[in-house]
């Protein structure tokens, strides 16, 4: 792939004008979409002036935003937005969410921006550039032991079905409750990627993978030295079924936890 220094300049100023709105906006109007799902007039907002920029700036990437899906043919390259991720945070004022922007090649991120407004803090990374939080490199934790590590979960699910696969979930839960040292659910996929790329955790497990949610982290997790694996321990992608970020030194021990989670689910009548 060509020098995607443009592009990351280009990202980077496009998450600058959306954390500026968030940053002086009040919430608004917050309305249902789904079960227990919201959006805010800040999403909107957000979505809106970053589609905007980036059709201006880039009108041969297309572009995906959670709120609005798609508004032009598939392209090569697609904006993934995420405007607020963590939107249930935000309206309840708690400030981890994130603004997440990613470069979608194919079924791959090959580049990513992620800011967190409230805590002035941002990460970036583009493919062959490595990752970084403002001017400092990152790179994953050395951790190799399960019972030393500090692991992140994915929000449970809701919606049709949600017990069902729930089931999972909780046995994912139950079982880091027992291996590893700390369990965390913060709320934003965003957040728990780029915390994994920055050492701040060892690994996120969410059992679900929107693009929207994962094209910027992944990116910044995999040029920080983590690995990124679907569920099964295979090379993640956008069509994944699940996002599963660790440490190298954890593969193992995590898929191994996953497997037992699987099996313990299944007795239940649980799955993904």
């Amino acid at each position: 792939m060509s020098d995607l220094r443009p592009l990351l300049e280009i990202a980077c100023a496009a998450v600058d004008r959306a954390a500026s709105l968030v940053g002086r906006m009040a919430v608004g109007e917050v309305r249902a979409k789904g079960d227990r799902d919201m959006v805010s007039e800040i999403d909107l907002a957000v979505e809106q002036q970053v589609r905007d920029f980036l059709s201006r700036e880039t009108p041969e990437v297309g572009f995906l935003g959670e709120e609005e899906g798609s508004t032009a043919p598939a392209k090569e390259l697609t904006w993934a937005l995420d405007p607020v991720d963590g939107t249930a945070n935000l309206v309840n004022g708690i400030p981890l969410c994130a603004i997440s922007l990613g470069l979608v090649s194919g079924d791959a991120s090959v580049l990513g921006v992620i800011d967190l407004p409230f805590l002035s803090q941002r990460f970036t990374a583009a493919q062959g550039l490595g990752a970084r939080a403002g001017s400092v490199p990152l790179t994953a934790r050395p951790t190799s032991d399960l019972s030393q590590a500090v692991i992140a979960i994915g929000d449970y699910a809701v919606g049709p079905s949600a017990q069902k696969r729930n089931q999972l979930r909780f046995a994912i839960t139950r079982l880091l409750a027992e291996r590893a040292l700390r369990v965390r659910m913060v709320g934003s996929a965003a957040i728990d990627l780029a915390w994994v790329a920055a050492g701040k955790l060892d690994a996120s497990i969410a059992m679900s993978n929107h693009p929207w949610d994962m094209a910027a982290g992944t990116a910044i997790a995999r040029e920080a030295g983590a690995l990124v694996l679907d569920a099964e321990g295979l090379e993640h992608g956008l069509l994944s079924s699940a996002t599963v970020a660790v440490a190298p030194g954890l593969r193992v021990p995590v898929l191994e936890l996953l497997d037992d989670a699987r099996r313990e689910a299944s007795k239940q009548g649980g799955g993904h």
